[in-house]
């Protein structure tokens, strides 16, 4: 096997489902390996970490793509994330991105703690009513999902009767951020991006005539200035950008995580007695079973080199988190799920000028949700049969049927 093979394998349903030990056989071709007609796939953990953290690899912009593939211009998903910070490099991204950790800040993340808990109690509520009679609750649907986007909305601003409309939306949009066999593929992905860009303008619009305390009021009031920090269309996608980020991370990692404690119930027990941090295990589901399973970057300078090996100006490199975190030269037993790892730093979050601006809201929900789920549901078990979503990129459930009664 060698590099082109892995990256053919990874886009097959068979190995999203489980891409685990096709990671193995790529660590066996070194941290990182050619994968032919200029492109290399990157699995060790320091490896990863050094793409990741070097500012010579950058992300494939708008324009690149443009530039190789026309075709991929007349697709507004691709459009919209090719104006976010996603998809931006210096000096775009950095000055886009200082503006949205201005407002996005620790303190503002720290005081949602109370809104958190207030809103982990009220969807176990919902919970205990809806599954009383012992018929199965869909956990992703009824919890999952709807904490971390009712949270992500009220810093944005959006109000209660549209935030969950955005699940079938960001569905769809986040094919785009997929490794895709056929452009055709982005038919949903543009209509939900065109609807989102129609909902954030007006949004915006309105915060503009009656501001708030909230995300959407502090950057459209940047934007309005006209004074070169933040355009109209970087507004609109950073806003669409903020809104997927803010939950789709979180809703994996809540989902990813019960699964792991219904096959580690003695990790369950733990959390309940107290002898399991809730931080630590977060992290060790962060780096089990990532959200964020892979990205790409690109070499944009002279003079890169990974583990010894040239990476050429241009030469586009699959970056395997994934993998990356289940590295047996990092941590020992690595295919163990095991949250008493005091030396765990998964990549999920990524690194660098691109790490997660997200990250320490969604390690805030993930620290208080799941005590609380398991402290209100002693006899919380699995209600049926999980899907798994058919990504690789984002991966998660899409249902994950439980009984709480």
């Amino acid at each position: 096997m060698d590099g082109a093979t892995i990256i053919e394998q990874l886009m097959t349903t068979e190995v999203r489902a489980d891409p685990y030990p096709l990671y193995g056989k790529a660590r066996a071709l070194g941290p990182i390996a050619p994968a032919g007609d200029g492109m290399f796939v990157v699995s060790g953990y320091e490896a990863v970490n050094k793409v990741l953290r070097t500012p010579g690899f950058g992300v494939a912009t708008a324009e690149m793509m443009a530039g190789t593939a026309p075709e991929l211009a007349t697709h507004s998903s691709l459009a919209l994330f090719g104006r976010s910070i996603l998809q931006r490099n210096a000096p775009d991204q950095p000055r886009v991105r200082a503006l949205i950790a201005s407002v996005f800040n620790a303190r503002r993340v720290a005081a949602l703690r109370p809104a958190v808990e207030t809103a982990v109690g009220r969807l176990l509520d919902e919970m205990a009513e809806q599954g009383a009679d012992g018929s199965p609750v869909d956990f992703m649907d009824a919890f999952a999902f709807r904490l971390p986007v009712g949270v992500i909305c009220e810093l944005l601003g959006v109000p209660d009767q549209d935030r969950y409309r955005f699940r079938g939306l960001t569905s769809d949009l986040t094919v785009a951020l997929e490794v895709l066999k056929d452009l055709d593929e982005l038919g949903p992905a543009d209509a939900a991006a065109e609807e989102m860009t129609r909902y954030f303008t007006e949004l915006a619009a309105e915060r503009l005539a009656r501001p708030q305390d909230d995300l959407v009021t502090d950057l459209a009031r940047i934007a309005a200035e006209d004074d070169g920090r933040l355009s109209a269309e970087e507004l609109l996608a950073n806003l669409v950008l903020l809104l997927v980020g803010g939950f789709e991370t979180t809703t994996n990692l809540l989902g990813n995580g019960l699964a792991l404690l219904f096959r580690h119930p003695e990790v369950a027990e733990g959390l309940r007695s107290g002898a399991v941090s809730p931080a630590l295990f977060t992290d060790e589901v962060l780096r089990f079973d990532s959200p964020v399973q892979a990205t790409v970057r690109v070499a944009l300078e002279e003079g890169l080199a990974v583990d010894g090996l040239p990476v050429p100006p241009g030469s586009t490199v699959t970056v395997l988190i994934g993998s990356a975190n289940h590295d047996p030269a990092r941590y020992d037993r690595p295919e163990v799920f095991d949250p008493a790892r005091t030396d765990s730093q998964p990549l999920s979050f990524g690194g660098g000028q691109h790490f997660c601006l997200g990250s320490q809201l969604a390690r805030l929900e993930g620290e208080i949700a799941v005590p609380a789920l398991l402290d209100r549901f002693p006899r919380l078990a699995p209600g049926g049969v999980p899907t798994r979503r058919d990504r690789l990129v984002l991966r998660g459930y899409e249902t994950l049927p439980v009984t709480v009664r």
